[in-house]
């Protein structure tokens, strides 16, 4: 998008009361957006998988991290899917040797899943610089600067969550969850 474009705002409204910073504010954040997505689209390529197993790989590993184990319901109900789209992400995850089932540790009759280590020595390979430069930039920030950052961003999230069912094209009825996190998609 060119300067011109960008100064205009023409997605904020045509109120003159509008300040320029704000509506350069939400440019730099939609600029931030598409650059985000464009990596998720590397990413998945690159690593020749889907976004929900992207996805599913995440909340593996943040289960692990935390100690907490994660059976195949738990981690479809983290990421809106039904039990079947489960059943063949689980297959498929676990015939690229990305994940592997376990013996739940406490009950006989359960399973759980695990990603497995070269799964996440190739996560980490395929992001670790990208995170690497974006913890550079987070970490350049003072403590009132972070402070700031932080709140805004929460209060974006909090804008976006909340839905003016008036606005919307359904009256309201087929918004997703609020409060989901960003880059999750939504149960079809």
């Amino acid at each position: 998008m060119d300067a011109d474009h960008h100064a205009k705002g023409y997605w904020y409204g045509k109120d003159p009361v509008q300040k320029e910073m704000a509506v350069d504010v939400l440019n730099a954040l939609r600029d931030y957006r598409v650059s985000e997505q464009a990596m998720r689209r590397r990413t998945r390529s690159s690593m020749l998988m889907g976004e929900k197993d992207l996805l599913a790989l995440r909340y593996l590993f943040e289960a692990e991290a935390d100690g907490r184990v994660m059976k195949p319901k738990d981690l479809g109900e983290r990421l809106g899917i039904t039990s079947a789209s489960m059943t063949t992400l689980i297959d498929r995850l676990v015939e690229s040797g990305h994940i592997r089932r376990e013996p739940h540790p406490t009950d006989r009759r359960a399973l759980i899943l695990r990603a497995t280590p070269a799964s996440d020595q190739e996560v980490r390979h395929t992001l670790g610089g990208m995170h690497r430069r974006m913890m550079d930039v987070a970490s350049a920030l003072s403590p009132e600067e972070a402070a700031v950052v932080t709140a805004f961003l929460r209060d974006m999230r909090q804008a976006l969550d909340t839905v003016d069912d008036e606005n919307t094209v359904d009256g309201g009825a087929g918004r997703g969850e609020p409060g989901a996190a960003a880059g999750d998609s939504q149960p079809s």
